[in-house]
């Protein structure tokens, strides 16, 4: 490991030893192809020797710090894009179920039951151009992330005209084979006839997200008029999402448009694996987000399973979406899933249960640090997933889709390195370290398909919090949690006295300023105990 792509100090096994670990799972998961005379660097999937744009877009993510080809999977993708405007969902050059195929050919696959893979695929653009900052290539690409939306928004498959949102067959989530009541001797992957429709909440959060980031794309190439459509999509879903599929406290697992009705199982109370997603792409408001991470703490208390990191909790009935490997427990039908837990921390982190936060990235090392491993799922006693109880062909110890969210959530939540543009310039500090029990840290992240970097220094005394800053030199906005019974007496930058605000997370109080255009930043934030 090279210390310019992540380099973490403070003294503690569980965040010194967090980024090393992730990323040997990480570079497990590298994959490369040739395909036509060109070279494919990616990430594959936990469970399939294969390169899915979906699971792909969330490692990017983590890969971006370390990896120096981010653009040459996603133009795949791009290059390889249906008349329609359809995204494949995966290419390989492997043979996938051995020893029964043994074909080494090139294979593109969509499954059409899913309605998410338009929306994974704008996000590994801008991540991918975030990282590498190649402006000409995004322009380029352009074209095929546009088209892609469009197909969305006008396909029959997609896009619910009523409710003025994207619908899906009944997949559990966002996963990829869909309910039959029993009229498919299999798992389904095919619409047809007798498919049974209906909106599922993490697809239009999905997509709120993308018409926000194609929004940003073009406010950043100064095509206000194409912004700001795309902000009246990004607003009008959003809030028809909102308005059918919130039950008050937290997002429905499905909101039917074809009546269909499961046996045994309380579809009402069912908490799937979108909802953290649903906050951090910022479909949910901070009382929604509040609402949802306390469901979660509910759950905790009351799960015999040994995290609450559900993909969807009840579970339906074992084997009613065709096959029996899927009761309840396994897999996506109730299974613990790492990804879950990344993201649930990253919310936590950003709607003040910090400490939360930080408790789900400590139980994650101490499993992930015990055992070297980490897999895509788990039953909810603890036993990992293998090739025998998983639906997919494989089930790899080097899960690079759950591990890369739980990444996302430290460095991003609990370190406070979020770049709001690309290379660092535009710059979110928010270092949570007071609920870490933390006082004194190094952090440093880099990008290394750029070189480019950011890092920090942080000592917490008892009446100061004390960071030196090295940045871009673009505008940096900080967000520094303060310890408790602490507020802000006064802040300081290279001997200059600040404007500032105390902002209140919940129970958590932040100290809120901006700085612009400086490389080395030398801050106090001067404390008083509260009350006086």
């Amino acid at each position: 490991m090279k210390e310019k792509e992540i380099h973490i100090k403070t003294g503690k096994k569980e965040f010194d030893e967090f980024y090393p670990l992730i990323r040997s799972f990480l570079q497990q998961a590298r994959i490369e192809m040739v395909i036509d005379g060109e070279k494919i660097t990616g990430y594959r999937t936990p469970d399939t020797n294969s390169l899915w744009i979906r699971d792909f877009s969330g490692m990017l993510r983590a890969v971006k710090y370390f990896e120096t080809d981010l653009k040459s999977a996603v133009q795949h993708f791009a290059d390889t894009q249906s008349k329609s405007g359809r995204i494949f969902d995966y290419v390989t050059v492997f043979p996938e179920r051995l020893p029964y195929e043994k074909e080494n050919w090139t294979k593109y696959v969509r499954v059409p039951v899913e309605a998410d893979v338009e929306y994974r695929f704008i996000k590994a653009v801008f991540l991918a151009w975030q990282a590498d900052g190649d402006d000409r290539w995004l322009e380029q690409i352009y074209p095929s992330m546009e088209k892609a939306l469009f197909y969305v928004l006008r396909h029959p498959w997609r896009w619910d005209q009523k409710h003025g949102l994207v619908k899906r067959a009944y997949t559990i989530d966002t996963w990829d084979f869909a309910y039959t009541a029993g009229g498919h001797d299999w798992l389904q992957f095919q619409i047809n006839g007798r498919t049974f429709w209906g909106v599922m909440h993490g697809d239009n959060s999905g997509y709120y997200e993308a018409f926000s980031i194609m929004a940003f794309i073009n406010r950043y190439f100064g095509r206000d008029k194409q912004a700001d459509k795309w902000e009246e999509r990004a607003r009008k879903i959003k809030k028809n999402m909102n308005e059918l599929c919130w039950n008050g406290e937290f997002y429905t697992h499905f909101v039917k448009l074809t009546p269909v009705k499961i046996k045994g199982v309380d579809e009402e109370k069912q908490l799937s694996l979108s909802n953290p997603m649903d906050i951090n792409r910022g479909a949910a408001d901070h009382e929604k987000a509040v609402s949802i991470i306390n469901e979660y703490l509910k759950r905790r208390r009351q799960t015999s399973a040994f995290a609450e990191w559900f993909s969807i909790d009840p579970p339906f009935p074992d084997g009613v979406f065709g096959d029996k490997k899927l009761k309840a427990g396994a897999y996506v039908n109730g299974g613990i899933m790492p990804l879950v837990g990344g993201e649930l921390s990253k919310a936590a982190f950003e709607n003040g249960f910090e400490r939360y936060g930080v408790d789900i990235l400590k139980r994650y090392f101490d499993m992930i640090s015990s055992t070297g491993e980490s897999y895509l799922w788990y039953f909810p006693d603890g036993s990992p997933s293998t090739k025998e109880t998983s639906t997919s062909p494989e089930a790899s110890s080097a899960d690079a889709w759950g591990s890369s969210a739980m990444l996302y959530a430290f460095i991003e939540g609990l370190c406070g390195i979020g770049d709001r543009s690309k290379l660092f310039n535009s710059l979110q500090i928010s270092p949570r370290w007071a609920a870490a029990g933390v006082d004194k840290a190094v952090v440093r992240a880099s990008y290394a398909a750029s070189g480019k970097s950011v890092g920090y220094t942080y000592t917490q005394g008892k009446d100061r919090i004390s960071m030196d800053v090295l940045c871009a030199g673009g505008e940096v906005f900080f967000h520094v949690l303060l310890p408790e019974n602490r507020k802000i007496k006064a802040v300081e930058a290279d001997g200059y006295v600040l404007d500032y605000k105390e902002t209140t997370v919940e129970k958590s109080l932040y100290a809120d300023f901006h700085i612009k255009k400086k490389k080395k930043i030398s801050l106090k934030i001067l404390l008083t105990e509260e009350g006086f």
